[in-house]
């Protein structure tokens, strides 16, 4: 199976439902009054974590989500109908951005959390709302509010314990197959791992951790050199980092000098990153030329002041001793997933901000732009006369003729607010 850790796709909420005009119409009832219903509200595109879903591969077919309409109001006061949420499945520790904007909208790190990144528009209020003591009987009703939509960039960061780290081909595939069931391609050759593969380690009854052989890194990796991006990402959320070395030098590599360019690459990512707990360990003692490396490595871990353990994966040498002593320190570090950004953070709307901007286009025409006014105009039936007297009410209410005698605006000039254009008149 492909491991795909990315994904775009757009989602677009559902519209609210419009408001119904009608009027009381009953034999024994003269003088009935409004009693148009208000619209549904639309369905919101929520994002949901799945324990059954565990890679975005299905977001490079399916990329466009849509929520339904609200439904409209209909006589006797009767209330349209909410339309469902659009729910979209997402694996555990996957990070919702902005396409745009490039804002984190949600930090999706625990099964069954949800996040709403699309909201439905309101249903129009019929025309019994707008009943008044000096508007006794309104003949308009709103059209129901556009739901929201958005493009999103989804990234899914591996919820593994331990990460494995090293230059190519010095043996984090084998370690990884021979302390799990996981069976990762493996070769004698650069770059054999391009996808990372998870890998579900047993310590004895109901007790494991998951260990990722993730993409090699290789220097410049933090300036996205080689696979150095898709690797750094992918470590981030690790709570122990094993840093692999090998300790026979079979491409004629220095180990020491292996492990400190590695480090140093991590540190140009994430000062935090490079902070992370480590162990060093030599892989391929069962080499004769491992020995002529193995002093100078423990000399390193020592001035680096973190565990070391001489193994070989080919040989299950010593892989009992390592594994137990990664299980401890897991158990010490705790089991809190460390989130990619400060907190678990939900989508939210943000307050309608109710300054008014006003612009000029390449034609010279004025673009007002307040979000609560376009919501108004999209839900404003400019065909009814009382809905377009109600329309420039608001519209002195804002102010907006001053504002734009102020930047200059002359008679029979085009105004756009919203989808709408309208012909200024003094």
């Amino acid at each position: 199976m492909q491991f795909i850790d990315r994904g775009k796709i757009s989602v677009r909420a559902g519209d609210g439902g419009n408001g119904k005009s009608s009027f009381r119409r009953e034999k024994f009832v003269p003088k009935g009054g409004p009693d148009g219903g208000d619209g549904g509200k639309g369905g919101d595109v929520v994002l949901e974590v799945d324990a059954n879903v565990n890679t975005l591969l299905n977001f490079r077919f399916n990329r466009r989500f849509t929520a339904d309409n609200g439904t409209a109001g209909d006589v006797k006061k009767q209330f349209g109908r909410g339309a469902d949420d659009c729910v979209i499945k997402v694996p555990q520790g996957t990070l919702v951005k902005d396409a745009t904007t490039g804002e984190v909208l949600a930090d999706l790190t625990e099964l069954g959390q949800r996040a709403i990144v699309a909201r439905g528009g309101r249903g129009g209020r019929g025309n019994a709302k707008f009943k008044s003591a000096s508007r006794r009987a309104p003949t308009f009703a709103e059209y129901g509010e556009p739901g929201e939509s958005r493009e999103l960039l989804l990234e899914l960061k591996l919820l593994a314990d331990v990460g494995l780290v090293g230059y190519p081909s010095v043996g984090k595939s084998s370690l990884i197959a021979a302390v799990s069931s996981a069976r990762p391609e493996i070769a004698d050759y650069h770059f054999t791992t391009l996808v990372p593969v998870l890998g579900v380690v047993s310590l004895g009854y109901e007790k494991s951790f998951v260990m990722a052989d993730i993409p090699g890194l290789i220097e410049g990796a933090a300036d996205g050199v080689g696979l150095g991006h898709d690797f750094l990402r992918h470590i981030e959320r690790t709570k122990l980092i094993l840093h692999i070395v090998d300790a026979a030098a079979v491409d004629g590599r220095d180990p020491v000098a292996d492990f400190q360019k590695i480090n140093a690459e991590l540190k140009r990512y994430s000062e935090k990153l490079s902070k992370r707990p480590q162990i060093l360990v030599a892989n391929k003692i069962d080499l004769p030329q491992a020995n002529d490396n193995l002093p100078a490595l423990e000399r390193l871990a020592a001035q680096e002041n973190i565990p070391f353990f001489a193994i070989s994966a080919a040989a299950h040498e010593n892989l009992d001793a390592l594994i137990n002593f990664v299980g401890k320190r897991l158990d010490e570090l705790g089991k809190e997933v460390e989130p990619v950004v400060d907190a678990v953070k939900v989508f939210d709307v943000a307050k309608d901000d109710d300054s008014v901007i006003i612009e000029r286009n390449d034609a010279a025409e004025f673009i007002v732009r307040n979000k609560n006014l376009e919501k108004i105009v999209a839900m404003t039936n400019f065909d009814n006369t009382e809905g377009l007297r109600r329309f420039q009410f608001i519209w002195r209410m804002k102010n907006l003729d001053a504002l734009l005698k102020a930047r200059g605006i002359k008679e029979g000039t085009t105004v756009h607010i919203g989808g709408l254009e309208f012909e200024w008149h003094e």
